[in-house]
């Protein structure tokens, strides 16, 4: 908090005060806590993991609300809640209009949460949540009798490496901005959104307001880079390591984006008559930026045709890869899926085959497939319960289904004229406000790691 206070500071603004303020309060608040909960260390256990997540993430979205409800720019507590919710979780979903003219101090504090949210969720998925059974680096470990793939022997080890490659994509990402025309505020700011694939920006029009094809390319790039999985960064220094790992889901992910980006250049070219070079630059930038949950937008893609809107669709389902900063199911579930579902039809085909189910060259576990199923079960049910509370609150369909949707799978823009890429959240009603933060947090925990705290059986003592 101290950073945008310093920026607000310099810039003459008053609202450095209320950063400063801020971090003194949750700073006395911390300091409290570390002192009661000093002693024996608690034992660890799957029960206390999914509390402590949960518990973390719901605390820090409550903090960086602070600054949003109290600064100048009139926020009431659902919008800096949601907005607090929206950055921390890299949806990138906004309720704040006339961003062109906004303090610069609140500008850098939404591009941090962001960034922060970001590295927190690689870090969670990397490193917490396998010990809990649910997602990330634990789909790597598919087969439980193989360990091989422990790339280095200590968890900071590991730590250190995701925060050195978040560092570094960050810093290139900046500089590349920069060398296309952008000044060092917005190029810094919309380094951190691109490579948390957050997707805030510093402008309403998002990087259309740069209208820049050189911006456009660095942008599309650095989402790629923030949608693949971190470990794949780790390993390229390890020679040894990287050349015995393979992850399947990296090239279908990059092929989806290849074939994706070809169909909507054809559409672009036909439907509406746009040269190969418009039409290859901002086909491959709005569609990298749904698929890989980082909501940035150059134009109104929903205006391109019918059929782009479906491609479009369908990629707000997919995100990127596991163990990166994206959202969405994840490639590698799809793939999990896929192939459980051709083993389905070759015992159907041949009852008396054996059938094996693989991720690249490993054995998929029970687990894995059940971990796999529970995930997509859950996320198709928490949209339809979302679409139904939100239409209940007063919602047209398609903003209420596209909001649920987007929210869920942390894309950032919806459909429709409310919601959509030329438009915001501002116009949402408080209570469908906090419907949408409680979804935002659920799809970016994993859905699992908050529903099982709803369950009875959770809080049952043994």
């Amino acid at each position: 908090m101290l950073l945008p206070a310093l920026v607000d500071f310099a810039d003459g603004n008053d609202d450095y005060l209320v950063f400063v303020g801020s971090s003194l309060l949750i700073a006395a608040l911390c300091s409290l806590v570390a002192v009661a909960t000093r002693g024996p260390r608690v034992q660890p256990s799957p029960r206390l993991g999914f509390v402590l997540v949960t518990g973390v993430w719901l605390v820090s979205c409550a903090v960086a609300a602070v600054p949003l409800y109290m600064a100048s720019i009139g926020l009431t507590v659902s919008d800096a809640v949601f907005e607090s919710v929206s950055g921390l979780t890299t949806t990138g979903a906004t309720v704040i209009n006339g961003l062109d003219d906004m303090p610069r101090g609140i500008l850098l504090w939404r591009s941090l949460l962001n960034w922060l949210g970001g590295i927190g969720i690689v870090g969670m998925v990397l490193l917490i949540l396998p010990s809990l059974r649910v997602g990330g680096l634990s789909l790597f470990h598919l087969e439980s009798s193989d360990r091989s793939d422990k790339m280095l022997p200590r968890v900071q080890q590991l730590a250190s490496g995701i925060v050195s490659v978040y560092l570094v994509l960050t810093v290139a990402c900046a500089v590349s901005y920069g060398s296309f025309g952008m000044d060092d505020f917005d190029a810094v700011n919309h380094a951190m959104s691109t490579v948390a694939t957050g997707g805030f920006s510093t402008k309403d029009a998002s990087l259309g307001y740069f209208d820049n094809d050189g911006i456009l390319a660095v942008a599309t790039v650095f989402m790629t880079l923030g949608a693949l999985p971190f470990v794949l960064y780790i390993r390229f220094f390890l020679p040894r390591q990287f050349q015995r790992w393979s992850d399947p889901q990296v090239p279908l992910f990059l092929g989806i984006c290849v074939v994706a980006t070809a169909v909507l250049v054809v559409m672009r070219m036909v439907h509406n008559e746009v040269g190969f070079g418009e039409a290859l630059v901002s086909s491959a930038f709005n569609f990298v930026s749904i698929i890989t949950t980082t909501g940035f937008i150059s134009e109104d893609f929903t205006r391109w045709s019918h059929a782009a809107v479906g491609v479009f669709f369908v990629a707000m389902f997919i995100g990127g890869c596991a163990g990166s900063t994206s959202g969405g199911i994840k490639v590698n579930r799809i793939l999990i899926l896929w192939n459980v579902v051709q083993a389905g039809f070759g015992r159907l085909l041949r009852p008396r085959s054996v059938q094996s189910l693989k991720y690249g060259h490993k054995d998929i576990s029970a687990d894995g497939i059940q971990s796999v199923t529970i995930f997509v079960s859950l996320f198709f049910m928490l949209l339809m319960l979302g679409t139904a509370m939100l239409a209940t609150l007063g919602l047209d369909f398609v903003t209420a289904f596209s909001g649920a949707l987007t929210a869920v799978a942390n894309t950032g823009p919806g459909f429709g004229d409310v919601i959509g890429p030329a438009g915001n959240f501002s116009a949402v009603d408080d209570p469908a406000l906090w419907v949408l933060s409680f979804l935002m947090l659920v799809g970016r925990l994993e859905i699992v790691t908050v529903l099982i705290l709803l369950s009875p059986a959770f809080w049952r003592d043994r």
